[in-house]
């Protein structure tokens, strides 16, 4: 019997220190994120063809794994190789191809409706490194479920396996397929940002391709500060909404996708909510009142202390010309406005709105920093925005 303890014992204490780094916390970090949407007729499907997206990482280390998802198609999907190599922004590979294993295995199926993490993959790298991630499918994979708006070409291949080499793509999508996050093991204790939002943290009407979106020139400046103190996680979906759903591509609403797209990234220390515009010109007369939709923040925020985050606001951008814009859903974002700097219920305020806002009318952007639409920023205007923030916030 005492034989029999003190092996359970030793099992339990491996398995801890499979799971936790120093004070408790995973060896793991967040270093890159694409939050999945359900797939719609315009999501892309591949047949016997490899893809390949190149990402850029915001954390240092030795080891990387990438978490693959599954997570709105009904029926399993088999991957058939997968391989990761320092890239240019064409994708194409400027170092050593490395593949991935999953469970030592080069292939792997996915059930349906489920996230895969791949096995760790020795595979050094540093904050703002961009990395080419191929993904081979050998049957049809009906339409994917994809990040949907990645303001990033992927590229798809002829018929056959090109994981391990280069190749000539025969077309080319914005969408993120089949890839939801890439997390390094740190080298040291670099903790995450996650930047939870819609199109405007999603980084729309920024040049594609060019890492132009707040979050991008936040990681810059972190970097360039305090090198490896903090990664940055994009989390945002275009179009998304914090209680209401208008279409599949758009996502889940803010409070049914969180646990997946907040919880799930290992050793987050913060996250940044922007969020809210969506579901005051969205709805139409349907609108959230102020009331409501501080409710809805009031639940993130709730969540998120619980598993030890701390939240910080951003103020909801104005939007006068957009258009689904109205003087009525203007009303209401001046009154969550004012309760996000004055409420108490963030933890920190980053006054997006304050930034952006032409002085001379305070409920439209600045003409220099808006995208033509009135609803996004242009690159001067991202760039503004991810200066904005206080790097004080993250100590």
């Amino acid at each position: 019997m005492k034989r029999l303890l003190i092996l359970a014992c030793a099992a339990c204490l491996g398995a801890c220190s499979t799971m936790a780094g120093p004070a408790g916390r995973s060896a793991w970090v967040g270093a890159w994120g694409g939050s999945p949407a359900p797939s719609s007729s315009a999501s892309p499907s591949v047949d016997d063809q490899t893809i390949r997206q190149v990402v850029r990482l915001t954390a240092t280390g030795d080891r990387v794994r990438v978490r693959l998802t599954n997570e709105y198609n009904d029926t399993p999907l088999e991957v058939g190789a997968a391989s990761i190599t320092l890239a240019g922004p064409d994708g194409k590979p400027t170092g050593a191809i490395v593949p991935i294993t999953f469970g030592g295995k080069p292939s792997v199926v996915i059930p349906r409706n489920a996230p895969m993490l791949s096995d760790p993959v020795a595979f050094p790298v540093k904050a703002l490194d961009s990395v080419s991630i191929s993904l081979f499918f050998p049957h049809a994979t009906g339409p994917c479920t994809c990040h949907p708006l990645g303001t990033a070409t992927t590229w798809i291949s002829a018929v056959g396996d090109y994981t391990m080499s280069g190749f000539e793509p025969t077309s080319t999508v914005t969408q993120r397929p089949f890839l939801s996050a890439v997390e390094v093991e740190r080298s040291a204790s670099t903790r995450a940002i996650i930047a939870f939002g819609d199109s405007i943290t999603d980084g729309y009407k920024s040049t594609p391709d060019a890492n132009k979106r707040w979050p991008d020139v936040l990681a810059e400046r972190l970097q360039a500060s305090r090198p490896g103190a903090a990664s940055v996680v994009n989390e945002a979906i275009s179009g998304n909404q914090v209680l209401g759903f208008r279409t599949v591509v758009f996502g889940d609403p803010a409070l049914a996708r969180f646990d997946r797209d907040v919880l799930t990234v290992p050793n987050a220390e913060w996250m940044i909510v922007l969020e809210g515009v969506n579901d005051l010109g969205m709805g139409g007369d349907k609108r959230p009142s102020a009331e409501t939709l501080i409710a809805g923040y009031r639940q993130i925020i709730e969540r998120a202390h619980a598993h030890g985050l701390k939240v910080f606001g951003g103020t909801v951008l104005p939007y006068q010309g957009a258009a689904y814009y109205t003087d009525a859903g203007d009303a209401i974002r001046q009154e969550v406005n004012a309760w996000i700097r004055t409420g108490g219920g963030f933890d920190g305020v980053i006054d997006f709105d304050a930034a952006i806002r032409d002085p001379a009318n305070p409920k439209r952007m600045r003409a220099d920093l808006q995208s033509g639409d009135w609803l996004h920023p242009n690159d001067a205007g991202y760039k503004l925005m991810g200066d904005t923030v206080d790097m004080k916030l993250f100590r």
